[in-house]
Parts: structure tokens; C-alpha cells; sequence
């Protein structure tokens, strides 16, 4: 794994239960050691904000892509912070 330090951005858009995708990005954030702030989460887009190692922020880019089972990820948009 990278010992880069990176924070970045992301911005998940598609159909989002707005509780349960927060639920899985703080959860999936915590599982991967990540610091996390949750701009926004609303019923259309989610922005997040995540500060670790560069390999486990891309971890939690793919988790969120993935899920949660109730919500459809149709695009991300990803910025370095």
C-alpha cells in the first residue's frame, strides 16, 4: 500500500436513500482508517470528502460505487481536495 496522504472529493450521483448511503460511507470510511466529512446527501447526489492513504481512499471510491444494496451509483465525479 501508498503511505501517500491524500484527501479528496467525491461526488456520487444516481437514485440515493440519503440515510443509507451515509450509513455505508461512514461505515466503509471507518472500516478503511479514513477521515470522512459528509457534505451533502441528498435524494439525487451525495458529496463526501475523505483524507487517508491514497490506495484506501480509491477503496472506498470502489465500495461507494458498489453500494449500498438500495442505492444506483450512475456516476462519480472525484477532486483532489
Amino acid at each position: 500500500m501508498s503511505g501517500i496522504v491524500q484527501t479528496a472529493r467525491f461526488t456520487f450521483r444516481g437514485q440515493m436513500v440519503p440515510a443509507s448511503f451515509r450509513e455505508f460511507a461512514l461505515h466503509r470510511a471507518g472500516r478503511l482508517d479514513l477521515e470522512i466529512e459528509v457534505e451533502a446527501c441528498e435524494p439525487m447526489s451525495a458529496r463526501v470528502s475523505v483524507r487517508g492513504q491514497e490506495d484506501l481512499v480509491d477503496a472506498f471510491e470502489m465500495a461507494c460505487s458498489l453500494g449500498p444494496y438500495d442505492c444506483i451509483i450512475l456516476d462519480i465525479e472525484r477532486a483532489t481536495a
